[in-house]
C-alpha cells in the first residue's frame, strides 16, 4: 500500500523561505550608493538602487535639508547591506522589511532614507516593464499635474504685479507671501531683525492679501503658508482675517504638535486648509481626513517613506474627500518632484502641484527634470521616472557644511526665546 505523501518539509521551506528566493531570473539588488551634490544651493541626497541586470537601476531622493548626513549613514551603513541580494521587484515586502530593521521605527531621517530606496525600486520596476511610472500606479487620470508657483513682496501693488505676471506665464495657482516689515517673514527675503514677530504678522499679512485679492480679481487662485509659526488661538485669528482673500488654501496655519486643533479651524471661517509637508507617518493625516479637517493634503513622499505607503495615502484622502497638494520647493530634487507628478497624474484625488524653479544647474545635473510648461508639469513618457542623474556634472556642485543650511530654521521671537517655524 503507498504510503501518503510527506509535505512536512515542504511546508517548512514555504514558511521559512524568503519571498527572493524562490524567483529565478529576477533583478538582484547590487548595490546602494548615495551621492551629495547643491545644484540648486540646499543639499539633495541621491541614492542609486543597482541591478545585476545590465543598465537597470534606479534613483531615490533622500533629501532632509537640515539631517542630510544622518540620513546618508542610515543608507550606507544599515539599509544598503541589508538590500544586497533581493529582488528588486518586491517592493512591499522590501518597504516592511527596511521599515522593520530598525526597532524603534519611524521617524523622519530613517523615513527619508527608506523614501528614496522605495521610489528607486518603483523606477526600476517600471523601467524593467518599459512604461513610464505612471503607468504602474493605474495610468492617467488626468493629462498633466497644475502646478502653483511662488510670488513674494512688501506692498499688494508689487504682489499684484508679480500674480499677474504668473498668470500671463500660465499659472492658475500662485502662493503668496508677504513681508512683514522690520521683522522675519517666512518666504520673503528677509530684511528685518531675523526674529519672528506673531502680533505684527497678524496686523500686517491679512490686509495685504485681502488688498491683493481685489487687484488681481477671481481668474487666478491665491495660496499663503503660515509655516506652522501661530499657536491655535493665532491661527483661529488669521483664518477669520483671510476669509474675504478667498483663498484656495491656507498652509500649515498649525505646527504638527498642535493638529488636533485643526478641527476648531473649521468654525473660524471658510477657508480651505493645507497641512502635511511635516509629517513624516501617513497615520498622522487619518484622524484629520476621519474629521474632515483639512481640505488639502501636503505630503512629502521621501519623509513619508516613499511611494508605497504614500499611494494607499493618497487613496484614503480619495476617499475622504481631500485632495493633494504634494510638496515640492527647491529642496526636493527633481527625482522626487517625477515621483510627485507620476502620483499626481494617476490620481482622482489629486488638487495642485507645487513647483520650484530649478536652476540651469539643477537641470544640468538631473536630465529629465520635471519643468512647469504653462503652469503645469508633465509626466515622462520614457520608462520609470524619466529623470536621470549626470554624476559628474553634479562633482561640480558641493553641499555646503552640515548646520550651514539649518540657519532658516533656528528662529527666535522677539523676546530672544526659540520659536518653531
Amino acid at each position: 500500500m503507498q504510503q501518503p505523501a510527506d509535505h512536512s518539509s515542504q511546508r517548512h521551506a514555504v514558511l521559512t523561505s524568503s519571498p527572493w528566493e524562490s524567483l529565478a531570473g529576477a533583478a538582484r539588488i547590487t548595490r546602494v550608493r548615495t551621492f551629495l551634490c547643491a545644484p540648486q544651493g540646499c543639499p539633495y541626497l541621491i541614492v542609486r538602487v543597482e541591478t545585476d541586470q545590465p543598465g537597470l537601476y534606479g534613483l531615490g531622493c533622500a533629501s532632509d535639508p537640515q539631517r542630510t548626513l544622518a540620513v546618508r549613514a542610515v543608507l550606507d551603513e544599515y539599509l544598503g547591506p541589508l538590500l544586497r541580494g533581493r529582488d528588486a521587484g518586491d517592493i512591499e515586502d522590501l518597504h516592511r522589511l527596511l521599515l522593520n530593521s530598525g526597532y524603534w521605527r519611524g521617524g523622519s531621517i530613517a523615513n527619508n532614507a527608506l523614501g528614496a530606496v522605495d521610489v528607486a525600486l518603483w523606477d526600476i520596476k517600471a523601467k524593467a516593464a518599459g512604461l513610464p511610472l505612471f503607468s504602474l500606479l493605474g495610468g492617467r487620470a488626468r493629462h498633466g499635474a497644475s502646478a502653483y508657483t511662488h510670488v513674494d513682496g512688501a506692498d499688494p501693488g508689487e504682489l499684484a504685479d508679480k500674480v499677474h505676471a504668473a498668470v500671463e506665464a500660465g499659472y492658475r495657482h500662485v502662493r503668496v507671501q508677504v513681508a512683514v516689515p522690520g521683522v522675519d517673514t517666512y518666504g520673503v527675503t528677509s530684511t528685518g531683525s531675523g526674529a519672528w514677530d506673531s502680533s505684527a504678522y497678524l496686523r500686517h499679512v491679512p490686509p495685504v492679501l485681502v488688498d491683493v485679492r481685489r487687484r488681481v480679481g477671481e481668474r487666478v487662485e491665491l495660496l499663503h503658508d503660515a509655516h506652522e509659526r501661530l499657536t491655535p488661538a493665532q491661527a483661529r485669528q488669521l483664518v477669520a482675517a483671510v476669509t474675504d482673500a478667498r483663498l484656495y488654501f491656507l498652509e500649515d496655519a498649525l505646527a504638527p504638535e498642535d493638529s488636533a486643533h485643526f478641527g476648531q479651524l473649521r468654525t473660524a471661517g471658510p477657508v480651505p486648509l493645507a497641512v502635511g509637508e511635516l509629517y513624516d507617518d501617513v497615520s498622522r493625516f487619518l484622524p484629520l481626513l476621519e474629521q474632515r479637517a483639512i481640505d488639502f493634503a501636503r505630503v512629502r513622499i521621501p519623509t513619508l517613506g516613499g511611494l508605497t505607503p504614500t499611494r494607499k495615502l493618497v487613496a484614503a484622502c480619495e476617499l475622504f474627500g481631500v485632495h493633494t497638494a504634494p510638496h515640492g520647493p527647491g529642496d526636493v530634487s527633481p527625482v522626487a518632484q517625477a515621483a510627485n507628478v507620476a502620483l499626481d497624474v494617476s490620481s482622482p484625488a489629486f488638487g495642485v502641484q507645487e513647483a520650484a524653479r530649478f536652476h540651469d544647474a539643477t537641470l544640468e545635473v538631473f536630465p529629465g527634470a520635471p519643468v512647469p510648461d504653462h503652469g503645469s508639469l508633465f509626466p515622462s513618457s520614457s520608462p520609470g521616472l524619466g529623470v536621470d542623474f549626470d554624476e559628474a556634472a553634479a562633482r561640480r556642485y558641493p553641499a555646503p557644511p552640515p548646520l550651514e543650511h539649518d540657519r532658516w530654521a533656528l528662529l527666535r521671537g522677539t523676546d530672544g526665546a526659540a520659536h518653531r517655524p
